[in-house]
């Protein structure tokens, strides 16, 4: 899978293509303005970027995950904050439903969602909750053929805007002959009464992606809302992240990519002492080193997308992807802000917000820490 071929090939040209042309023409303004861009959300779903890897039957392109790890690659090349809303949207409020779902749900939920007409968010994070998901606080306590949620989560993504349809929470359901939670996942539609999308957050970077704390107060849902085997909200969860983390690599692969062409092309125009930067070792050696970590981030998200797609065991590779990933695209970016000297401080060039955004990679969907232990435990450790 190192080259790509037909379907693939063709898929990551035609998203390169809108990358350029519609994304990256906004992503500065959008940036600025803390706008989402609802214009490009609805083009994506019109090009099936959000149904990827959903089968034609409920809407989707009947595509792969490698599919979907490729249009975030290019989508992440010019904007962190587009590729992280269909990220989010696919592998976070589409995947539990597709994965866990009754059909009924499926047929209901999942088309509006791969068409980009909808989104849903997934709430996991909790304020004393993050990493340590089994600390989880909030409730949901069947009250006749009803849910009632009490509880708050963080950081959501797609949790807040026009035309987000619904929010899959974790939530405490009952304690277990062992004394530890029962933690289930429960279906919420906006609009809920006692369910709010709070203010969203000020954010370093990835601001025209849509981030809520939300808050539920006796927030009652049908019972039918459960999604999957009650009690086994956490362990599905988990599953999801796994794959999560190799849609994650892909969109560090593509800010990494970025920082490369870049300073490439900066390298080769800004001259000093009587040549182009570009002729200087010290220059040259930094951005091949940048080109390294590319490459090999590449080829661990390539990877861990291979096995997954054979149905063999990924975890470990969807960590190092994650970890690689995430790691050369908050170098490249912090090496492309020197490259290109004071104008790599200024918000309007794009290593500039990729230094902002890069960050946030190695710590959502998974610390490096987090990361780091899921390698190790791999290697029995």
């Amino acid at each position: 899978m190192a080259e790509l071929e037909g379907d693939y090939a063709e898929l990551k040209k035609t998203v390169a293509d809108f990358a350029d042309k519609v994304v990256a023409p906004q992503a500065a303004e959008n940036d600025r303005e803390h706008r989402f861009p609802y214009d490009i959300v609805a083009q994506m779903g019109e090009m099936g970027l959000f149904g990827l890897p959903i089968p034609e039957e409920y809407g989707g392109m009947g595509g792969d995950y490698f599919a979907l790890a490729l249009a975030l690659e290019e989508l992440g090349r010019v904007d962190q904050s587009t590729a992280m809303t269909v990220e989010a949207g696919v592998g976070l409020g589409m995947m539990p439903i597709f994965k866990f779902g009754t059909e009924e749900q499926k047929q209901s939920l999942l088309p509006d969602l791969a068409a980009g007409k909808a989104l849903a968010g997934f709430g996991l994070t909790e304020p004393d909750a993050g990493s340590d998901a089994g600390a989880t606080k909030t409730t949901a306590k069947l009250d006749g053929s009803e849910w009632v949620i009490n509880g708050a989560k963080q950081f959501i993504t797609n949790s807040g805007t026009d035309i987000t349809k619904f929010v899959t929470v974790t939530a405490v359901t009952g304690e277990r002959e062992n004394g530890k939670k029962e933690i289930s996942t429960i279906i919420v539609p906006s609009g809920t009464p006692g369910f709010v999308a709070e203010k969203a957050y000020d954010k370093v970077g990835w601001n025209a992606s849509d981030t809520h704390p939300l808050s539920f107060s006796d927030a009652r849902v049908p019972e039918e809302n459960l999604l999957g085997e009650r009690g086994r909200g956490y362990a599905n969860f988990l599953s999801i992240l796994d794959e999560g983390r190799i849609a994650i690599a892909a969109v560090s692969v593509g800010a990494a990519q970025c920082c490369v062409d870049d300073s490439i092309a900066y390298a080769r125009d800004r001259k000093s002492f009587g040549q182009p930067i570009s002729q200087f070792q010290a220059i040259s050696f930094k951005i091949a080193r940048m080109q390294a970590r590319v490459h090999a981030a590449r080829l661990a998200y390539y990877d861990a997308a291979r096995l997954m797609l054979a149905g063999k065991p990924f975890k470990s590779e969807a960590a190092i992807a994650k970890m690689i990933g995430s790691e050369a695209a908050m170098d490249n970016a912090r090496d492309a802000t020197q490259i290109h000297g004071g104008y790599g401080f200024m918000n309007e060039t794009r290593v500039a917000r990729h230094y902002r955004d890069s960050k946030i990679l190695e710590i959502g969907e998974g610390t490096t820490e987090v990361q780091l232990m899921l390698i190790a435990r791999g290697l029995g450790l």
